[in-house]
């Protein structure tokens, strides 16, 4: 397995974006809208009229005063906006080179980024992001932009190898702060990293964040986060050089740390949940497009609930 992409692979990922998007001057209640549209419909919708109801028409958008009104019913219709922002910030630490089952993290952050990408390009959205945690580089910010310049040079970075030796830069908290300024209200950022961390560090800026915009985690996680392979006395190396022995064959050390990655993991839902953030975790042992399918029609469906 190799650590990085191609250029190439991420840019023929396009040709399966189209599942995740549709054109964004449809109606969004019409029924050609699709899967990305049907589950960030709350970022860059404006009203569009009132008309009559149709057979097949979504009831959640009957308008109840004019139907009162006209003693027929009526339904206001929303239009998406031509174009909005749509802003990847992508972890590219060295703890993103790691991968037991499938692939390495920073593989499958990077398809990811690609498909949203190219799904939000498809729309005519401008498309740029953040990508952080790399020592070497530091913070790299592409500025969203029309066209397909700003998404190739930043999927161009993620296929570029990072820092090997040095320690992590843990400023996930700084590039959301970044992403916070100079934002228009109704963008969609995308925060695409290894999210196995105490998640109530980054409430305040992300609960900054989702105020004005529509904020998705997608967090990017290895089986090897919750279950350690048995494997007798091994020694590990933390990203920082710390070096740690673990007996992996103890069956009690084996729970404690599947239950504190579960906890770790029930903080962060419930931390999304408070803040109306959408959360869609990809594995490295899964096809990422089949993932991302699957967690937008789970979402679609809760919607319509």
């Amino acid at each position: 397995m190799s650590l990085y992409p191609r250029l190439d692979d991420l840019l023929e990922l396009r040709h399966q974006a189209h599942t995740l998007g549709l054109p964004s001057h449809h109606l969004v209640n019409s029924t050609f809208a699709g899967l990305y549209a049907s589950v960030f419909r709350g970022a860059g919708v404006n009203f569009e009229e009132v008309r009559e109801y149709r057979e097949g028409d979504d009831i959640r958008y009957m308008d109840w005063k004019v139907t009162a009104r006209t003693n027929r019913p009526h339904l206001k219709i929303f239009r998406e906006e031509r174009e909005r922002s749509v802003v990847l910030c992508v972890d590219k630490g060295p703890h993103m080179s790691f991968g037991t089952r499938g692939t390495f993290k920073s593989v499958q952050t990077a398809r990811a980024a690609a498909l949203i990408g190219w799904a939000a390009s498809r729309l005519n959205d401008r498309v740029g992001g953040l990508v952080f945690g790399d020592p070497r580089t530091g913070l790299q910010h592409f500025r969203p932009s029309r066209g397909r310049r700003a998404l190739w040079q930043l999927l161009r970075t993620l296929t570029e190898p990072g820092a090997d030796l040095d320690p992590s830069i843990d400023c996930l908290g700084g590039a959301l702060r970044r992403a916070c300024s100079g934002l228009p209200t109704g963008s969609l950022v995308f925060v695409i990293a290894d999210l196995n961390r105490d998640a109530l560090g980054l409430e305040q800026v992300l609960g900054d964040l989702s105020q004005r915009n529509t904020v998705a985690l997608i967090p990017v996680d290895d089986p090897a986060d919750w279950e350690i392979p048995a494997m007798g006395v091994t020694t590990f190396t933390g990203t920082d050089g710390t070096l740690i022995e673990i007996d992996t064959d103890d069956s009690r050390a084996q729970r404690l740390y599947r239950q504190r990655w579960e906890e770790r993991r029930d903080r962060l839902q419930a931390m999304a949940h408070r803040l109306h953030i959408v959360l869609l975790p990809v594995r490295t042992d899964t096809e990422i497009h089949l993932t991302l399918i699957r967690d937008l029609e789970q979402r679609a469906r809760s919607r319509a609930v």
